[in-house]
């Protein structure tokens, strides 16, 4: 079986996704990430340690993650403006 591996030259055997979308993986990530924790943290501070916690979390998290990676898409261009008022650039 072929797993990719790093070669010599420490470069990953993974294509990269190309800087062209920068503009939807950023997004992606960071509502992907900010909701499946923020989504443990509110479902566990509702219900406590219960059973079948995994999978209700996992039912808030999805619906939260489809409502937040649009929103996020929705807001970049507000937020990249605001960031130019109030971050220096180098």
């Amino acid at each position: 079986m072929n797993t990719p591996h790093r070669s010599v030259s420490g470069k990953s055997a993974w294509p990269k996704i190309p800087a062209r979308y920068t503009y939807l993986v950023m997004p992606l990530l960071l509502s992907f990430l900010m909701t499946f924790l923020v989504s443990l943290i509110s479902t566990v501070r509702s219900l406590g340690l219960v059973d079948g916690l995994f999978r209700i979390w996992m039912g808030a998290w999805l619906l939260s993650w489809m409502v937040a990676f649009p929103a996020l898409l929705l807001v970049q261009p507000l937020v990249r403006r605001i960031m130019g008022l109030i971050v220096e650039r180098p």
